[in-house]
């Protein structure tokens, strides 16, 4: 029970923190990438302190869960800018939007993996079913991830619209980010459970990969265009832990195996990205006149 309050006193006060952090204005660039990179060092580094106290295996499935889990975020938040620009929320609300979505992300995250727990428990196929729904998950994120998301379209919006033409956007918004919390929560846990029934470590994974959301969403508001093939980073993730699940009864791959895939998933991705925004800027760059520029002749003495 020790290490439960623990946690949840410091997740509570890093929330706090956050709440502090977002009250003095919108951060620039250069602010967001600090503080998305001490968040998500702190995150990380959790993983020593279950090595101190619970040794290498429970450090070692943290560290993988933490790296899914962030790494899935990154789609989220990316869901959320679309969301908030068409919905014109301002800058001054996205924040508070924000913070209110990411305490109530990590309350919904905790029911779910209680429910997802009792249920591995009690029921073994529930595993082959976890496992079945991230490959379609997967396979949704590779085909359509790439597109643009149409917050008008869902159902949601729609019940939100018959009940309260008047809202806010920023009211409205909120409600979108419930909503989409659940659709990520119920695409994301099954992801963990891959790795450990641990309900502290699985907990620890999400609500830590959750910490410094704010910070990181005003840096990659910024970055949108050249992250264009993260969902295939992120549905090859999905993909590998999908198989660990199916293939429970007679395939055990190690932890370090599963961290390669996701380093490797999200390395290529960013890669490509790259690669593609130089094509496309070299494309639309201007021919030079009169073609190449002639060679400077060669000094003689």
């Amino acid at each position: 029970m020790l290490p439960w309050l623990a946690l949840g006193a410091f997740v509570l006060a890093a929330i706090a923190v956050d709440l502090v952090l977002g009250s003095s204005g919108t951060p620039s660039m250069r602010r967001a990438l600090v503080w998305s990179v001490v968040w998500t060092v702190v995150g990380a580094g959790f993983a020593a302190v279950l090595f101190a106290f619970d040794g290498r295996t429970a450090a070692e499935e943290y560290l993988a869960g933490f790296l899914i889990e962030k790494s899935l975020s990154l789609d989220n938040l990316f869901v959320f800018a679309v969301l908030f620009t068409f919905l014109a929320v301002p800058a001054e609300d996205r924040k508070r939007v924000l913070l209110y979505g990411v305490a109530g992300a990590i309350v919904l995250r905790a029911l779910f993996i209680v429910a997802g727990a009792a249920a591995l428990d009690t029921f073994h196929a529930m595993t082959y079913v976890l496992g079945a729904l991230l490959a379609y998950t997967a396979v949704k994120i590779a085909r359509h991830g790439g597109e643009k998301v149409d917050p008008d379209r869902t159902v949601a919006m729609r019940v939100l619209k018959r009940l309260a033409p008047g809202a806010t956007p920023a009211a409205s918004a909120l409600v979108m980010v419930a909503v989409f919390d659940v659709m990520f929560a119920i695409d994301s846990i099954p992801a963990i459970f891959a790795i450990t029934r641990d309900t502290f470590v699985v907990f620890a994974a999400n609500a830590f990969s959750l910490l410094g959301m704010v910070s990181l969403f005003f840096l990659l508001e910024g970055l949108m265009d050249r992250f264009r093939h993260l969902h295939f980073g992120l549905a090859a993730i999905l993909g590998w832990v999908a198989a660990k699940l199916i293939l429970v009864d007679v395939w055990h791959p190690p932890i370090g195996l599963t961290l390669l895939v996701i380093a490797g998933a999200l390395g290529t991705a960013a890669v490509t990205s790259m690669r593609a925004e130089r094509r496309e800027r070299d494309a639309e760059r201007p021919p030079r006149r009169g073609g190449a520029r002639p060679r400077p002749a060669a000094q003689t003495d």
